[in-house]
């Protein structure tokens, strides 16, 4: 048995030494009670407010999209990328089995099937070789049997393309690909993206863990039709509860607005709606926390990356465990480090005596494909998803306050 002692003690000290370690928890160092407060004081709490307006505003400003739209939940936001791109009931999504489970209740929602492809040893994220071998394999692309389709329920106005992929297997069409920056760490999504485009495959990004990181300089979520963004109490920044969905093309990002608030045709004081909408606004009071957490998130993200720096140091030194680090052309946030242990036993060991002694880890996610709703899903075989599965484990990962007078 290994003692994993003097990485607990060096664990403990990054965050100060604390009795117990958290693995993330949110930062309040701005504006927050300040804009929160005015809330109250003027009554908009709701969905009806300045700081939603600002908020999208900022977020699209920040990471370079033309328009920004809010939800309630990232999962939220997924379900209604997917929707927004044409996914339909019986349709397949490609995706990858290494991520959590919002990934693929999001598509299981419109009654899509799941297609899990194995992920990069470098990224931890969906593989853009395996992506090409399993296309090249079990995809054809052929004219678009549903182009003439109006799905009634769900009116979205979404001019189909003549040419589809479609699954040999079963026959079904592959409608898009849903790879996720898993733990902040930017995929190989230019060539994902290539990929989609060759294929007739839309492109949606699952960027709920990876605000503020980049790929070539330009932002995760900003390479496909729409990318999904996450602020949960334990992301980078949070509002608490929420999500976001980005967008390249203004009008398609107006239509999500609109289809997110119910479809209601604005008047002083009618309600008609034109289409079978969504109630997934966000209140007034959750866009406010996100604004001031927007005006610190570089300085965050230096906190985190200056964190993941002193422990890539320490690991160098430590037998049998291994830093994960982002690879070129990309820029992590890191929003939870990743070290890798050599085998499930290891992983299991230093899992226990890390929690046993006031230091919080978690393992990666349980499989996708190892859950009962996923379990007879297509795959690829998932060889290097099934050795991250076996070794990865989360250490802490939060901002640091002392850092940010930096």
């Amino acid at each position: 048995m290994t003692d994993y002692k003097k990485t607990i003690d060096f664990i403990k000290s990054v965050y100060g030494n604390q009795e117990f370690t958290p693995l993330a928890v949110p930062v309040f160092a701005g504006n927050e009670k300040k804009y929160l407060n005015e809330c109250i004081d003027t009554t908009f709490v709701s969905s009806v407010g300045k700081f939603v307006d600002r908020f999208e505003n900022d977020m699209a400003a920040y990471t370079g999209a033309k328009r920004a739209v809010v939800c309630v939940s990232g999962t939220n936001a997924l379900h209604m990328s997917l929707l927004l791109v044409g996914v339909k009931q019986d349709d397949e999504v490609l995706t990858q089995a290494l991520t959590f489970i919002a990934t693929c209740n999001a598509l299981s929602y419109i009654g899509a099937h799941p297609v899990f492809l194995d992920v990069d040893r470098s990224t931890m994220g969906l593989s853009p070789d395996g992506m090409k071998e399993w296309l090249q394999k079990n995809a054809e692309v052929r004219k678009n049997t549903r182009i003439n389709e109006l799905d009634k329920s769900h009116d979205f106005a979404y001019q189909e393309e003549e040419y589809a992929c479609y699954n040999k297997n079963t026959g079904r069409r592959i409608k898009a690909c849903v790879p996720m920056h898993t733990f902040g760490h930017p995929v190989r999504i230019e060539e994902i993206a290539a990929l989609c485009k060759e294929w007739h495959i839309e492109l949606v990004e699952d960027a709920a863990e990876s605000i503020g990181s980049k790929y070539k300089g330009k932002h995760t979520g900003t390479f496909g039709k729409v990318g999904a963004i996450s602020f949960n109490g334990n992301k980078t920044i949070t509002t608490g509860g929420g999500g976001m969905m980005l967008f390249n093309d203004e009008e398609f990002g107006a239509y999500a607005k609109h289809i997110t608030t119910q479809a209601k045709i604005p008047h002083r004081w009618e309600f008609r709606h034109d289409h079978i909408g969504f109630n997934y606004r966000m209140p007034n009071i959750n866009a406010a926390l996100g604004c001031a957490q927007l005006e610190n998130l570089d300085k965050y993200i230096a906190s985190k990356r200056k964190v993941a720096a002193e422990y890539e140091a320490f690991f160098k030194n430590v037998p049998d465990i291994e830093f994960f680090v982002d690879s070129p052309d990309t820029f992590s946030n890191y929003w939870l480090n990743v070290v890798i242990l050599p085998n499930k036993e290891a992983q299991i060991e230093f899992l226990t005596q890390t929690n046993d002694n006031g230091v919080m880890t978690r393992p990666i996610w349980e499989l996708m494909t190892r859950l009962p709703m996923f379990e007879k899903c297509e795959n690829d075989g998932l060889k290097n998803t099934i050795w991250f599965a076996d070794r990865v484990v989360n250490i802490p990962s939060s901002v640091r306050p002392s850092d940010l007078s930096l």
